[in-house]
C-alpha cells in the first residue's frame, strides 16, 4: 500500500529558495507509487471540528505577507476531488468523528508549496483536511487510524507542518539559512526521532511532558499534529522511516518521515 507521509514544509520561501529541504522534495514523487488523489492535514487549517475541503478545483490560497512579489504569482491550481471528500466524510462520521465539507476552501501554503515541488503537473486531484489543535495528539492520531483505509485506494495521506516550530526566534535578528542547528533543536528532534523509529506512540502522545525542550520547539502544537494524523493513518503495525533532515537557520528542522 502507498505510506503516509509526515513533511516539514518550511516557509512559503521552500517554493523559490535553494535550500536541501526544497531539493529533497522536488524528488519526492518519484520515491512513491503515484497516487489517484492526496489528501492533506495542514498546520495552517484549524477548525473546531474535523472539516473537508471539496471544491471542484482548488484555488491557490496566499496565506501570508511580506514575502518577495514572485512568490505571490505562484498558482497550484490542482483538481479537486469533492466526492472522496464525502467518502471521507461518511467514513469519519462511522468512526465518530462527525466530519462537514467546505466546497469553497482552496489550498493553503502548508499543501500547495510542497505539491509544487513535489507534483509539479498539478494533476492529481488534492482535499484538505483541517486541524483541531486544542485536542491535542491523541485526536489527530484518531482521526488518521480512520483514514487508514485510504491507503489501499492509493490515496496519498500527508501531514504538513513543522518538525520544529518556534518562530519567536526570528524576533531577535536576521536568521541565515545556513546557521548551525542548536543544541535544543537537537534535543528535541532526536527525542522525537527515537520515538518515532521506534514505534513508541505513548511516548509520543506525552511528548509534551516526556520530550526535551518540547514547549520551546512548539509553543503552540498545529505544525507538530499533522505528524500524529499520518502516524495513525499508517495503520497499528506502522514501520516508521526518515526520508530527509535537514535545519533552516539553525532552529527549524524541516524533517520528512514516511509510514507504511
Amino acid at each position: 500500500m502507498i505510506p503516509s507521509l509526515y513533511i516539514s514544509h518550511g516557509s512559503p520561501m521552500t517554493a523559490l529558495m535553494d535550500s536541501p529541504a526544497r531539493h529533497f522534495l522536488e524528488g519526492l514523487g518519484a520515491l512513491l507509487p503515484r497516487p489517484r488523489a492526496i489528501l492533506v492535514a495542514s498546520a495552517h487549517w484549524e477548525t473546531p471540528s474535523p472539516t473537508l475541503s471539496a471544491p471542484a478545483q482548488n484555488a491557490t490560497i496566499h496565506d501570508f505577507y511580506g514575502f518577495p512579489p514572485d512568490l505571490y504569482t505562484l498558482r497550484y491550481n490542482a483538481p479537486g476531488a469533492p466526492a472522496l471528500a464525502g467518502e471521507i466524510a461518511d467514513m469519519l462520521g462511522k468512526a465518530g468523528l462527525a466530519c462537514r465539507l467546505d466546497a469553497e476552501r482552496g489550498l493553503d501554503h502548508g499543501a500547495w508549496v510542497p505539491l509544487l515541488l513535489a507534483y509539479p503537473e498539478a494533476d492529481i486531484p488534492v482535499l484538505q483536511l483541517s486541524l483541531q489543535t486544542e485536542r491535542g495528539p491523541r485526536h489527530h492520531l484518531a482521526l488518521g487510524a480512520a483514514l487508514a483505509p485510504l491507503r489501499a485506494r492509493d490515496v496519498l495521506v500527508i501531514g504538513s507542518g513543522s518538525f520544529t516550530h518556534d518562530l519567536r526566534r526570528f524576533r531577535h535578528g536576521r536568521a541565515e539559512l545556513d546557521a548551525p542547528e542548536t543544541q535544543d533543536v537537537t534535543e528535541f528532534s532526536d527525542w522525537m526521532d527515537a520515538a518515532i523509529i521506534g514505534g513508541d506512540v505513548r511516548a509520543l502522545v506525552d511528548y509534551r511532558r516526556l520530550a526535551p525542550h518540547a514547549a520551546d520547539e512548539h509553543p503552540t502544537e498545529e505544525h507538530l499534529l499533522p505528524l500524529y494524523m499520518a502516524l495513525g493513518a499508517a495503520g497499528p503495525e506502522v514501520v516508521a522511516k526518515r526520508l530527509h533532515r535537514s535545519v533552516e537557520f539553525g532552529f527549524l528542522r524541516m524533517d520528512t518521515y514516511e509510514f507504511s
